[in-house]
Order: structure tokens, then sequence, then C-alpha cells
């Protein structure tokens, strides 16, 4: 099962595009690797739920609109989609064993972060008194801690079944 990124170039790509990445910047990302890949297949593989939905970001200035933005960790996700389908998974298959692990995992992770990032802005919003603020601060901080292992947890699970099915199907 041979990749199109490497690990290290994965994690460098999520480091240098924390903020997201546009549809253009991800098709660009593996036709520069040398993979058939267009926005209407990206656009098809949200569709079918195998990746998550991108999230609109308004631009400054008057008439701009906004644009879809994409987690980092999409260029992740196709790449692995596209390693099943050279093991000749077909969308099918990716639908039926893959799409719940695929989008809806990264969509808890940024709901998570959403919604702690809005009660760390209440709290600092509302509180004047340190012992207040200081004991918030360290729960929040605790939840974030929490949710990300459980994120992960989810993540190592999904890859686990993964290898299951890949050992499954390779026996047949």
């Amino acid at each position: 099962m041979e990749s199109l990124f490497t690990e290290e170039e994965l994690a460098a790509i999520e480091s240098e595009h924390a903020q997201g990445l546009s549809s253009g910047e991800i098709v660009e990302m593996f036709t520069r690797q040398g993979a058939r890949f267009s926005e209407a297949t990206l656009r098809k593989y949200v569709q079918l739920g195998l990746l998550p939905r991108s999230r609109r970001i308004g631009s400054k200035g008057k008439h701009k609109g906004s644009r879809g933005i994409y987690p980092a960790c999409i260029i992740r996700q196709v790449n692995e989609i596209k390693q099943m389908m050279s093991l000749d998974y077909t969308i099918e298959d990716l639908r039926q064993h893959y799409a719940f692990i695929g989008g809806e995992i990264e969509e808890l992770r940024i709901l998570l972060h959403r919604i702690i990032d809005k009660l760390e802005q209440s709290i600092a919003d509302e509180s004047d008194e340190p012992n207040v603020l200081g004991g918030m601060c360290h729960q929040i901080e605790d939840v974030r801690g929490t949710s990300e292992a459980m994120v992960s947890r989810l993540e190592q699970m999904a890859k686990r079944i993964r290898a299951m099915r890949q050992l499954a199907r390779e026996a047949v």
C-alpha cells in the first residue's frame, strides 16, 4: 500500500496549514505528487461522507464573500482513500466501511475545539475575579486535554479497524 505522502510530509502539511486549506490548494498538492485528483472528486468524497465539509470563512471588505476552508487533515484522509482505492476498494466499500471514520472524527475534533474556544472566551469576558477565572481556565485545559485524548483514541481505533479489514481482504 504505497502512499503519496510520507508521514513526515503529512505532519508538515498539517502544521503549516493549521488554519485549513482551500479546495484548490488540496487539488494542487495531489497533482504535484502525480495523483489524479480534481475539485469534482473532492466534492464527491465530501458528499459521500468520506471527508469533512468545508467551513465558510468570510473575506474582509465589501462584496468579498466567503470561501470554503477544509481542515488540514484532509490531505491525510484523501491520501488514505487513494491508498485504499489502489488496493481495489470501491467507493461503495469506502462508504460502507470508511465513511464513519473518514470525516466524522475530524468533524468531532473541530466541534470540540469550537465549543472549548467559546467556553474559554465566555470565561474571559464574564469573570473579573482571579480565583474563579483561574479555576475555570484549569477546567477548560482539562476538558481540552480530555477531548484531544478521546479523538486520538477514536483515530487509533479507526486505524486498527482498517488494518483488520485490510488483513481480512488480503486473506481472501
